[in-house]
């Protein structure tokens, strides 16, 4: 067992579990840490399934942990792929509005930028947006310099490479799936199929599996995890002309989702989309895919309900969108309305964690909570790829308030 003690076990080997472990090694080079991750890579679901932007922090809160950490952990996150030459492209981008009634949310997104520090975003007009992209039509739009594109599963896999490579007393294993712990009075047994693990200190970053680990490790919490899936359409040859980068939507306020938008990805193509629907299994990308557990532990959840009950007509949209192109395509002609049904062919999927509260509100922030000799990372919805490396800053904090690290 003592070759198997570590100072900290992490359990996730998503971008925020392995942006902790490698802030907490460079703070702390001597301490071992061991990140373990059920999947047969690192990076295997929300990490490797999102749109690959770099956000800038227009959209969040003044004030909020998404906001603060968006900001700094965009910075820290270029300049870390300036270093390690990581692929990646700050190409800017335009958030359009299409109608009159969509421009005080604008005005007060474009507020939130700048008392959020965004560096560079402006106002334009429907003339400028043409200009940035000719395909597009609006009324007024805002350009935003600082947002970028990149693949954060590259940037996970350079984490894992520096975690293994600087501090020699630390791992990251895959296809070890955390099934239970053993709490003892100065350490914690974690038990995997692959054998067990003693840590003095436990952290769980879990992403879709975040509420489960976070109980079974024994913390008391009010919030549940709810996946939604994100379906995405590629433009075909024909219709990648009709942008250059990245185009979004005026958000709706009422949701977190940012609406169906156009990505240009790093390693080529662009994408449309997402719609977001609730799914029937958490790490279910196929839109046929059914797990009973999980659909039994989110239909048991009464938040999920009074979600639904509020939101019903948002809901039917977005499965509508799900399985038809016509009413798909319709969305996005709102900001091309030349785009055609040739423009669009079939692409991937992601399925995003929502932690929800008991009432059905959907928890906006970044939540995360400390339970004995444990931290848990609770919700770390995006920009929380964008801000890993500010995520890890703040939970290395906390390790060394919490665990008394030295």
């Amino acid at each position: 067992m003592e070759n198997n003690h570590y100072d900290i076990i992490i359990v996730g080997g998503g971008i925020v579990g392995l942006a902790s472990a490698y802030k907490i090694n460079l703070k702390y080079p001597s301490k071992k840490i061991l990140v373990l991750e059920k999947e047969k890579e690192v990076a295997a679901h929300q990490t490797g399934h999102n749109s690959g932007v770099i956000h800038s922090g227009l959209y969040y809160k003044p004030g909020s942990y998404k906001a603060k950490n968006c900001v700094d952990g965009r910075r820290e996150l270029v300049a870390f792929a300036k270093e390690h030459k990581i692929n990646h492209d700050i190409c800017g981008k335009v958030v359009v509005a299409t109608d009159v009634s969509e421009l005080a949310h604008m005005n007060k997104v474009f507020t939130n930028g700048l008392a959020n520090g965004v560096e560079g975003v402006e106002k334009i007009s429907a003339a400028r947006i043409k200009e940035i992209e000719p395909f597009t039509v609006g009324i007024e739009g805002l350009w935003v310099p600082c947002t970028g594109i990149i693949d954060y599963t590259d940037v996970s896999m350079k984490y894992v490479e520096l975690i293994q490579s600087k501090f020699p007393g630390s791992k990251v294993l895959c296809e070890h799936e955390v099934i239970g712990f053993e709490k003892h009075s100065d350490h914690t047994i974690v038990a995997t199929p692959k054998g067990t693990f003693k840590g003095n200190y436990i952290i769980t970053c879990a992403g879709l599996q975040s509420d489960r680990i976070a109980k079974k490790e024994g913390a008391s919490i009010d919030t549940a995890i709810v996946g939604f899936r994100g379906d995405y359409y590629e433009l075909s040859d024909k219709g990648m002309s009709k942008v250059k980068n990245l185009i979004y939507p005026v958000p709706n306020p009422k949701y977190p989702f940012l609406g169906v938008h156009f990505t240009r990805m790093i390693h080529g193509g662009t994408e449309c989309g997402p719609n977001a629907v609730f799914v029937f299994k958490r790490e279910g990308y196929n839109k046929t895919d059914f797990s009973l557990k999980d659909t039994a532990e989110a239909l048991g959840f009464g938040g999920t309900w009074k979600f639904f009950a509020k939101n019903m007509k948002f809901g039917y949209d977005e499965y509508h969108g799900a399985f038809s192109k016509t009413f798909f395509l319709k969305r996005l002609r709102k900001l091309i309305p030349d785009l055609q049904m040739d423009d669009l062919k079939p692409g991937r999927a992601g399925v995003r964690a929502m932690a929800l509260a008991p009432q059905g509100e959907m928890i906006d922030d970044f939540k995360i909570e400390v339970n004995g000799n444990a931290i848990h990372v609770l919700n770390a919805p995006s920009p929380a790829a964008t801000a890993s490396l500010a995520i890890g800053t703040a939970i290395e904090k906390m390790a060394t308030e919490y665990f008394m690290l030295k």
